[in-house]
Parts: C-alpha cells; sequence; structure tokens
C-alpha cells in the first residue's frame, strides 16, 4: 500500500476535556471567591503562577493528589470541583446527582449568582474578618435580613 509518509506525523489537536475545564473553573472560581491570587495559591502548593494558570484553563489535568491538595488550600471538600457540572460534560450519573440534592434544593441561586462582582465582593469582604465570632454574627444578620423559606 504506497505510503504518502514524510516522516513527519500530522499533529494532533490537543482540546482539553471537558470534564478537566469544568474542574478548572470551578478552582478559578474558589480562588476568586477567597480573593486569592494565583500565585499565593502556587506558593501553597508548591507551584508556579503558571502552573495554575493551566489547570484553571483545563489545559493540564489536576491529579488526585494535587486535587486533594487543592481541596485543603481552598478548604472545599474533593466534590466542590465536580458540583455543577453539566449533564453533557458527565454530570449525570445518579450518584453525582444524589450528592447535588442539596444544590438544587437551594431556590433563587443559580451558577450565574456566583460570578457577579457583587457575590465576589461580598464573600471577599466577608473573608477578609479575621475574628470568627464577628464574622458568625455577620453572617447572622444577613440570614435574618432575607425572607422566611
Amino acid at each position: 500500500m504506497p505510503s504518502d509518509d514524510t516522516g513527519e506525523r500530522p499533529e494532533r489537536e490537543h482540546r482539553p476535556s471537558p470534564i478537566d475545564v469544568h474542574v478548572g473553573a470551578r478552582v478559578r472560581l474558589r480562588r476568586t471567591l477567597l480573593g486569592m491570587s494565583q500565585e499565593k495559591l502556587g506558593d501553597a502548593l508548591g507551584l508556579t503562577f503558571q502552573q495554575v494558570q493551566k489547570y484553571e484553563r483545563g489545559v493540564n489535568r489536576i491529579g488526585a493528589s494535587r486535587l486533594f491538595d487543592l481541596s485543603r488550600v481552598l478548604d472545599v471538600p474533593i466534590g466542590f470541583f465536580f458540583d455543577d457540572m453539566p449533564d453533557a460534560v458527565g454530570g449525570g450519573s445518579g450518584v453525582a446527582r444524589r450528592s447535588y440534592a442539596l444544590a438544587d434544593q437551594q431556590d433563587g441561586f443559580d451558577d450565574e449568582t456566583l460570578h457577579r462582582r457583587e457575590t465576589l465582593e461580598l464573600v471577599r469582604a466577608y473573608y477578609r474578618i479575621n475574628d470568627p465570632s464577628v464574622r458568625k454574627r455577620v453572617f447572622e444578620l444577613i440570614k435574618s435580613l432575607t425572607p422566611p423559606d
């Protein structure tokens, strides 16, 4: 069979997995909610900020041990990184759906709310309150100002 091989392989176009992109976006979301820079997160993980950028864009896949480290540094459960995954990406499994049941019950709170500037500023300001008792009182005040369920 004749071959048109010139000794070079055609370059494969590498596209990040939609799951890696989603997990990276969740890392970025949590980092920004905490008001943490990519450099600070990288320092906490022993990485460069460029590596953090690659994780957040989904260009580099996050391994299990690194995901565990991220969950500790960002103070979230590992499942946080998979929350709100679209069905088309892989969020349609029964196990995943059961773990999201609580989140699904939260009326008036959608993914768009998390990305609004006002939400980010509020969360950043909240976490800048150093005294846990004051932070708790602020939390209780905000809850008291909302309409009852």
